[in-house]
């Protein structure tokens, strides 16, 4: 949601923690942040956990209304619990992420470009 947002600045306070873990290429990094709105899946690029996470995220922040399909998907690789979870996850995170746009936080709007006239 970070990239969809803009929240910069939530990006570059979380992108190194997820470096860290080494659990997605540079690559696929590099793709969520470039390619926010996708057109499908970049072949071989994220696994289906990865894939469902994001499809869940994006549904969750650019419409709000999860598709079936989409949160079948999600069901499909996480058990009940982590549903709950990775749904309180992405929408706190989207409540921050306009907190911080909104406010400029850390004056990233200069530092990427972000037009806020």
């Amino acid at each position: 949601m970070a990239a969809l947002n803009k929240a910069w600045y939530e990006w570059d306070s979380h992108c190194p923690l997820l470096e860290e873990t080494k659990a997605l290429s540079a690559e696929a990094v590099q793709y969520i942040r470039e390619k926010p709105v996708r057109e499908g899946a970049k072949e071989g690029l994220l696994d289906n956990k990865h894939e469902a996470v994001l499809d869940y995220t994006d549904a969750m922040t650019i419409g709000v209304v999860v598709p079936k399909l989409v949160f079948d998907r999600v069901e499909n690789v996480f058990d009940e619990r982590e549903v709950t979870e990775l749904t309180a996850t992405i929408a706190a995170y989207n409540c921050v992420s306009r907190f911080l746009v909104a406010l400029d936080v850390g004056e990233m709007s200069a530092k990427y470009g972000v037009d806020m006239s």
